[in-house]
């Protein structure tokens, strides 16, 4: 797998979050405006994959049909997760409704109804301690990455939220996922906007609820200020793969034409590798194009 093309799902397919499932692997995508929403993929090796339904695919799922959303509006970077038997998407409506979270026995469904969760911001995460306390990572409506503890089930929120990190100093602090890895947590973020700015920035502490410690090389990936073909890279999601590598999901776009460049193709999901040194530090390859 190390010999791959990017992008692994072109056009259109952007703040890819991935889990991985014994030897499958499940990624949904944002779709904004469209319905049915959420794009669901499934592959055996991350570069391989094949779109397998929508997450929201039944009109009463959502409080206002989306083609009634404004352009660029309705679903916002959803977060797919695995944990106690059950599939998990977390996810924003910001045309209505909010924060949401729908859970599922299969990846191809069918999937419940929302569960509306009291959350102010976007782009929400789940993350489980192992005695089942779950909590919610997002970017607030005021700039930086809340938290807040949950019952996913209810839609309770039962502590915060509590702002947790600001990032490295680049703006737009969003798109936060929260891991386990060994001893520590880790807060993986996207900073420097959407654009050419876009990065991707890592801290890590001993709790789901910091202190953080922002990596001495953050931003962790971008590729602003670069002559390469892929740019905008960020909005990063991490995996492990059963060989126990690891792999980062991101969005980027492929820019072509004369200055300023345009992207037609849209924000497309690219894969890179992830390497771990002895202290428990990532760093993370530039984004092959082959």
């Amino acid at each position: 797998m190390r010999t791959y093309d990017n992008p692994v799902i072109s056009g259109f397919h952007p703040d890819p979050s991935v889990c991985r499932v014994g030897d499958d692997y499940y990624l949904v995508c944002s779709s904004f405006e469209y319905f049915p929403g959420l794009p669901l993929f499934h592959s055996k090796d991350l570069v391989h994959w094949e779109q397998i339904g929508n997450v929201l695919d039944r009109p009463e799922q959502l409080p206002l049909p989306l083609p009634g959303a404004k352009a660029s509006g309705g679903l916002y970077a959803p977060t797919i997760r695995h944990h106690d038997g059950r599939y998990w998407v977390a996810c924003t409506n910001v045309d209505g409704g909010g924060t949401f979270v729908v859970s599922a026995e299969r990846p191809e469904g069918p999937w419940s109804d929302p569960v509306w969760i009291d959350l102010p911001g976007i782009d929400p995460d789940l993350a489980w301690e192992e005695d089942g306390t779950c909590w919610c990572a997002f970017s607030g409506p005021g700039g930086g990455i809340n938290l807040a503890r949950i019952d996913p089930v209810g839609g309770v929120v039962l502590e915060g939220p509590v702002p947790t990190w600001s990032g490295s100093g680049l703006k737009f602090p969003e798109a936060p996922h929260l891991y386990r890895i060994g001893d520590w947590w880790y807060l993986l973020i996207a900073e420097g906007g959407t654009e050419r700015g876009h990065s991707v920035s890592i801290a890590r502490g001993r709790s789901p609820r910091g202190p953080w410690e922002g990596a001495p090389a953050n931003p962790l990936l971008s590729h602003s200020g670069t002559a390469r073909s892929i740019q905008n890279t960020g909005h990063a999601d991490l995996v492990q793969a059963p060989d126990g590598s690891w792999w980062m999901v991101l969005l980027g776009v492929r820019p072509g034409g004369f200055t300023p460049d345009v992207h037609v193709l849209g924000r497309e999901t690219f894969l890179t590798p992830v390497e771990w040194d002895e202290d428990g530090s990532p760093a993370v390859a530039p984004v092959p194009e082959r």
